[in-house]
């Protein structure tokens, strides 16, 4: 670090030297101050405005276009993981979910509403994690159904994109856990301390996975409505969508029909 700063303290002293050089050489010459300095003190005022173009302008469009082109690269990743693994995963846990009814409206919007209340959406489930009801919930089934995708999770943290979406992130890490607690448990003897800790840790990511399901259907009723109505119509936290048997039965190892 020390001598890269001493490489452009020389830099730019060699820099300075070479314009008094040129200016003593074209006073020698033309013996005009006059000259000199009308054209000196024209450039140094520019100087501002070039500094206000380039650093405050053009860097700023620059920097908007490409967090722009970030973030649609991230949701891309992101439907991804819905269509393949979320949706699933969502619909299996929500269908064990006994405090459901008291977010439905803020996770199933109606495709009509020319603009659904996401504001209010984001603020009914924040910090929510609903109830898990672990008699509804096949943890063997859930177990081989993680660790089926657990490559698919693994190349999804891997990711340079989501290094910019935090929350994303962690409920990845959060389903990660998941399968790791799941994975290294004997699911046929689990005490009660171990049902209440996986309790926990199916609910911690049930409400994360949330919160990232609004997010997300905010985004695409904003860019992309046509597909907003199929979110819509394939919604896991929806008991009448018509996709939901399919979704649950990933999760069960069956084919969809």
């Amino acid at each position: 670090m020390k001598q890269l700063l001493n490489w452009r303290i020389l830099l730019g002293l060699f820099l300075l030297l070479l314009s008094v050089f040129f200016y003593a050489l074209h006073y020698l010459i033309f013996h005009d101050a006059h000259h000199i300095f009308i054209y000196l003190v024209g450039d140094v005022a520019f100087v501002f405005i070039e500094v206000l173009l380039v650093t405050m302008i053009i860097h700023h469009l620059l920097n908007e276009w490409d967090k722009r082109s970030k973030l649609q690269k991230l949701n891309m990743v992101i439907e991804t993981f819905f269509s393949e693994f979320g949706k699933p995963l969502i619909a299996y846990l929500s269908s064990a979910d006994t405090t459901l009814p008291s977010i439905r409206n803020a996770v199933v919007m109606d495709c009509n509403e020319q603009a659904p209340d996401f504001k209010a959406a984001n603020a009914k489930i924040s910090g929510y994690r609903g109830n898990i009801d672990l008699a509804q919930v096949n943890l063997g089934n859930l177990e081989m159904f993680l660790r089926d995708r657990r490559g698919f999770l693994v190349s999804l943290l891997q990711n340079p994109n989501l290094l910019e979406h935090e929350s994303f992130t962690e409920s990845l890490m959060a389903v990660f856990h998941i399968t790791e607690e799941l994975a290294a448990r004997d699911l046929t003897d689990l005490s009660e301390e171990d049902r209440q800790h996986t309790k926990q840790d199916l609910e911690r990511a049930y409400g994360l996975l949330t919160q990232q399901w609004v997010a997300y259907m905010d985004y695409i009723h904003k860019h992309y409505p046509y597909f907003f109505v199929f979110a819509m119509n394939t919604n896991p936290f929806d008991a009448d969508a018509a996709w939901l048997d399919r979704w649950t039965g990933k999760v069960h190892g069956e084919s969809p029909a």
